[in-house]
């Protein structure tokens, strides 16, 4: 089962590193995702780039919305994500907790719904609505 792991910091946190501690967290983080690749749980994994570079829409009154910024405003911002394959969600967060990511800063993880039986029924729909 794919997991999504949500990892957050401290906004200006990396940026405010000393270079050697932040090359070694760095370091660190991509030797563990290449464990995690080598035993077949790293399904994917991406870094953003700093919140103050996000845009966040909103749906109000029959119109988009564009906002500068993320979502909320808060002390931590989302750093990136990581997706591992795993049993359950017992397995997901002993992989994550060896992870030095934890260490930047808290880890969300969430079971990545299957969509397979959602999609189909609604191309099902789709297909009978355009004839």
């Amino acid at each position: 089962m794919k997991y999504i792991c949500l990892g957050y910091m401290e906004a200006n946190k990396f940026e405010t590193m000393p270079e050697s501690e932040r090359n070694a967290f760095v370091d660190g983080c991509f030797a563990s995702d290449d464990v995690l690749r080598k035993n077949g749980h790293f399904a994917g994994g991406e870094a953003l780039h700093p919140a103050s570079s996000a845009v966040t829409l909103r749906f109000r009154g029959g119109n988009v919305l564009v906002t500068d910024g993320p979502y909320a405003e808060t002390k931590e911002q989302l750093g990136g994500i990581l997706i591992l394959e795993a049993r359950d969600l017992n397995h997901a967060i002993q992989l994550m907790s060896k992870h030095p990511g934890v260490r930047g800063g808290p880890f969300e993880i969430r079971p990545a719904a299957d969509l397979t039986e959602m999609i189909r029924d609604s191309e099902r729909r789709r297909s009978t609505t355009k004839g």
